[in-house]
């Protein structure tokens, strides 16, 4: 029954799109292409791989296919230009370009500012930078320009223009300014100005550069050209006003995506791409080098490649992998997505569908016969406000029919639980009855450890019915005196450490298994006793329902007159904080901790127990308190979650809420908890990023600086820094030694995913199934490590 809810749900999201968006205009335009064509000394096509976990470039050169070019490395997008190739990493950060020995050369680096796009033309590389600024203006952000040799950046115009897009030809390069509409061009002086005075005049909403001229498509979406017209390449085939949605201009030549059917068109080139090969196929996306032209075709993904300057005539299909039809990024879609990008991207983000032309009109075509009724933009209506009208009353109409299904298919999945019957489960489900309810909705709702020690009570009452306590889905109750006996008395020798509301010692039951036993210090006149019996009561009603390989496991608790006692699993390996801080292991080299692999591998557990936490848990748990020392490590180097004492319920949207006080640990919390009183999910991504950096330095949370009088600072503000200036090897454990050269591929990666956790504000955060991504990306990279890779010819140089 869940497959098929989650079936109905998905079916649902997609129907929901296709009424919202536009008719399919998914491929995005040359400044983010996922195809590039590379010319000069050998023609060269390449392209990003789909339903990979890791999107490689993979590359058609000289009649055969090329070995993936760093092949553990996730690419966004790419260009092509002359003997050169670049790539934009996933996420932005980095910039690398390959000559024609496919030897690559990092010329970008930097967290701060990550690239959205990028083009090239005969010898210089543009791209555009994503800024504060640029996202404010609503623009992509600056551009950045390097020519040949020179990887020295320069922006042109200015830091005060934000372009929507951009474009490199083989003279000049071009681009539209969000807010304005208005083209700029650069490079060649005199072609350059030329054409930034041929644009003046006119709202653009894209721009194509090719030799000696440039395309672009208005704001209403009409295909404007101007420049050289030799070679007729001017000269835009009639009747087909607002029919075009994606251009790419060659030295001579301009090819076209017809909106209206995918199918390209080209002109120019003194008529030498008029053919048949791409009759009657629908593309994607288009690329041009000098003399000719390639496309990803929509049928199966496919790259064909055509025209008088194409070496192999007979071989238009290139034998490569699907590739995917846009770029895989995390960042919010604002004109809908593109269908199966879950399966296209392999759940590494999302593939976004680029935004119409804000005037575009549909294109003017003979009347079809009359379909039956239906909402599509293309449809003849009398007026734009009847026809946006009737959109919207399709939406909520699916939107209410949606969730009739959904409620329907909700109450049968859960037992029955809407027609009177309410399914028990055996573990425990926080409930509110009716006289909870009642009060729950009052101006003095329940406290949270009332409501805790309602939920632990319900527990212990199941498990007091004659329900065996040897159940998987149950806490065994012991005596104090078994467990005092398991402790010997209690003894100080056997103390491992404390935790939310005691002391935690070493102990071993009748059965001789080994466990951690967490007893309170409570008592008549202890002042806290309220809190430690709350934390106690937490723990139990969280352990006792939650079962993930990556969470420490509840055993069994005790609760006699006042004495509070839980009793774990005993995890072998101590917690993590220890072996990265406690004195005993500070100067050990040879810790099993020293290694960049086994820090990742870590991390990513943590991450996993974390990411089950707020995403498979219902309702979901938010746990307040990630830090270092909570989280342990087993005897085969597992790493799990533990005190759940100070955990709460989230909410079951993404709504925010204010706990009574904010709770943590000094060094790990939230500053927009602490500050404004507001939890999220995204308060436990942020300690979880201060255990990444202390996992990276070695440092602890809050530590003392060695000069300036010993001066305390926070690992975040050392740490954050050094990431943004791409200089995260400054910043590294000593102890871990040198990372070969996969390795500081994945410790980089390591460092952005933390500095993007530490982001001041929730909502900049990422996500922990994100999180969980970025970290088996690393881990992959750290498993490859050994691989050709590090032993080929290929390095990357830094600047």
């Amino acid at each position: 029954m869940t497959t098929i809810f989650s079936a109905v749900i998905s079916a649902t999201i997609l129907f929901l799109v296709a009424l919202s968006t536009p008719p399919p205009t998914y491929a995005l335009g040359g400044s983010a292409a996922t195809i590039a064509a590379v010319y000069g000394s050998s023609t060269t096509v390449c392209s990003i791989t789909a339903n990979q976990p890791i999107q490689q470039i993979q590359c058609w050169s000289n009649g055969q296919l090329l070995p993936p070019i760093l092949p553990t490395t996730s690419f966004d997008f790419l260009a092509g230009g002359r003997d050169t190739l670049c790539g934009v990493r996933s996420g932005g950060f980095s910039l690398l370009c390959w000559n024609t020995t496919f030897d690559p050369k990092r010329i970008y680096n930097d967290a701060s500012s990550p690239l959205t796009s990028l083009a090239i033309g005969d010898s210089q590389i543009c791209a555009l930078t994503n800024t504060t600024d640029a996202t404010a203006a609503g623009g992509d952000g600056n551009a950045i320009c390097w020519r040949g040799n020179n990887v020295s950046s320069a922006q042109f115009p200015n830091g005060s223009d934000q372009f929507r897009m951009i474009s490199s030809g083989l003279r000049f390069s071009c681009g539209v300014v969000e807010i304005s509409s208005r083209v700029l061009c650069w490079g060649d002086g005199d072609s350059s100005s030329s054409m930034e005075s041929d644009f003046e005049n006119f709202s653009m909403f894209n721009i194509y550069v090719g030799g000696s001229h440039a395309c672009g498509i208005n704001n209403s979406g009409i295909v404007i050209c101007r420049g050289n017209n030799d070679n007729g390449q001017l000269n835009i085939p009639l009747n087909t006003a607002g029919d075009y949605r994606d251009l790419a201009l060659g030295s001579n030549h301009t090819c076209a995506i017809r909106k209206s059917n995918g199918t390209v068109i080209c002109w120019g080139g003194n008529g030498e791409f008029s053919t048949n090969i791409t009759d009657e196929i629908s593309f994607e996306s288009i690329v041009a080098g000098p003399n000719f032209t390639c496309g990803l075709t929509r049928r199966n993904f496919s790259v064909i490649c055509w025209g008088p300057g194409w070496p192999n005539a007979s071989a238009n299909e290139l034998p490569m992998q699907k590739t995917l039809p846009g770029p895989c990024v995390e960042a919010p879609c604002a004109c809908g997505e593109y269908p199966d990008y879950q399966t296209l991207c392999v759940g590494n983000g999302h593939i976004c569908a680029p935004c119409a032309p804000p005037d575009w009109v549909p294109p003017i075509s003979p009347p079809p016969v009359p379909p039956p009724p239906s909402i599509s933009p293309e449809s003849s209506s009398p007026s734009r406000g009847l026809r946006r009208g009737l959109l919207a009353f399709a939406i909520v109409g699916s939107v209410g029919g949606v969730a009739g299904i959904c409620s329907v298919i909700y109450c049968m999945w859960s037992g029955g639980a809407c027609f009177g019957k309410k399914k028990v489960h055996n573990s425990v489900q926080p409930t509110i009855n009716g006289a909870n309810a009642a009060q729950q909705s009052s101006s003095n709702p329940p406290s949270r450890s009332s409501t805790l020690r309602r939920q632990a009570s319900m527990l212990m009452r199941r498990q007091r019915s004659g329900t065996s306590s040897k159940h998987a889905d149950k806490a065994e109750e012991f005596l104090l005196s078994d467990l005092a006996e398991a402790t010997n008395g209690f003894a100080l020798e056997n103390k491992i450490g404390a935790g939310s509301f005691g002391v935690v010692y070493r102990g071993k039951l009748p059965n001789g298994r080994e466990v951690a036993i967490k007893r309170s210090e409570s008592g008549p006149k202890t002042k806290k006793f309220q809190e430690k019996e709350t934390a106690f009561d937490s723990e139990l009603a969280f352990l006792s329902r939650l079962h993930h390989k990556h969470l420490v496991r509840l055993v069994g608790y005790c609760e006699e007159r006042e004495e509070r006692l839980l009793v774990y699993e005993y995890m072998k390996n101590g917690a993590l904080y220890d072996h990265l801080h406690s004195k005993s292991n500070v100067e050990k080299s040879s810790s099993v901790v020293n290694s960049w692999r086994v820090r990742i591998k870590i991390s990513l557990d943590a991450a996993r127990g974390i990411e089950y936490l707020h995403s498979y848990a219902v309702p979901p748990i938010i746990h307040r308190d990630i830090k270092s020392s909570n989280i342990l490590i087993d005897a085969n180097w597992t790493a799990r979650v533990s005190d759940f004492g100070l955990s709460l319920l989230g909410p079951e949207d993404d709504r925010d809420y204010r706990p009574m006080k904010a709770a943590g640990t000094v060094g790990y919390i939230d500053p927009e908890y602490y500050g404004l009183n507001v939890l999220t999910a995204k308060s436990d991504v942020y300690g979880f990023g201060v255990v990444l950096l202390e996992l990276l330095t070695g440092k602890r949370a809050i530590f003392k600086t060695e000069g300036d009088g010993g001066e305390p600072i926070s690992v975040v503000d050392y740490a954050v820094p050094a990431i943004m200036a791409g200089e995260v090897t400054r910043i590294l454990d000593p102890r871990v030694g040198a990372a070969e050269l996969n390795e500081s591929e994945a410790v980089e990666l390591v460092a952005y995913t933390a500095m993007h956790c530490v982001h001041l504000e929730g909502k900049d955060r990422p996500s922990m199934t994100d999180i969980v991504a970025n970290l088996e990306r690393a881990l992959a990279l750290c498993d490859d490590s050994h691989g050709s890779i590090s032993s080929g010819a290929i390095s990357i140089v830094s600047d």
